[in-house]
């Protein structure tokens, strides 16, 4: 399997503290956001390669911290060119780039670079490949107030989801998506096919969205402390949480 981490975006909303640097190493608990996650990809067996896609303005950075420390993997770094907020090709556009540019043929383990999580991923991928030839995500509970910030999924009594809304003004369910998203090499098609056909590059919700529509994805529930650091609410959340030291990321 193949671990592709998303970490190309701006990040526009935690300016200054990411106006120069990249949002997935603004530290956390002492050390870089994507070194929580990293740690818990680097240990999976499954994994074999593990790439890195960004932007040309936060290359360098990255390959600093991927060059840095004992790797028991070798990391890719990626750069997808683009300088800009305006100019980025989206998560999707970016992992279809990772895709072709490497002529992936592997299932695909994706994770969004600026997600920490309580849990492994072990049982995820466990589960995700018990599913096979349809894609997984991963899904948390979160307080019904908030769950219109987020993409929010019904399932059926077999975890297929059946219905995916992108930040719903009136939420169905409490199920949130997170930024884990796992590909059957057999289905790695309908990401062409989605670009092909015009639709949204950006988010990868608007991608499982329409997966949903075309072929069949199930929701794994994930337990325990989720982070999706996208604003300076949520870091604060994060930083907190560490610095009681309650988490065993």
């Amino acid at each position: 399997m193949k671990a592709v981490l998303l970490c190309a975006g701006y990040a526009t909303r935690l300016y200054p503290l990411t106006e120069n640097q990249p949002k997935a190493l603004l530290p956390v608990g002492g050390k870089p956001i994507l070194e929580h996650l990293f740690e818990k990809i680097e240990v999976l067996g499954s994994v074999d390669q593990i790439f890195i896609v960004t932007n040309d303005k936060f290359y360098t950075p990255f390959e600093k911290w991927a060059d840095g420390g004992n790797r028991r993997k070798k990391i890719q770094v990626v750069n997808d060119g683009t300088r800009t907020n305006d100019e980025r090709l989206g998560a999707i556009g970016d992992l279809v780039l990772v895709l072709k540019k490497f002529k992936i043929r592997d299932d695909v383990g994706v994770f969004a670079g600026d997600n920490l999580f309580d849990s492994d991923f072990e049982s995820f991928f466990s589960f995700a490949r018990g599913r096979r030839p349809h894609a997984s995500i991963g899904v948390v509970e979160v307080p019904k107030g908030i769950a219109s910030r987020y993409g929010i999924v019904r399932v059926d009594a077999e975890n297929r989801i059946t219905e995916f809304y992108e930040k719903p003004e009136k939420p169905l369910s409490n199920l949130a998506s997170t930024g884990v998203y796992w590909f059957a090499k057999e289905g790695l098609d309908f990401l062409d096919r989605y670009i092909g056909g015009g639709h949204n590059a950006d988010r990868p919700g608007d991608y499982v969205r329409w997966l949903v529509e075309v072929d069949q994805v199930f929701a794994y529930p994930f337990e325990g402390k989720w982070f999706d650091i996208g604003d300076f609410e949520s870091y604060r959340e994060a930083e907190r949480y560490f610095q009681k030291g309650s988490s065993t990321l």
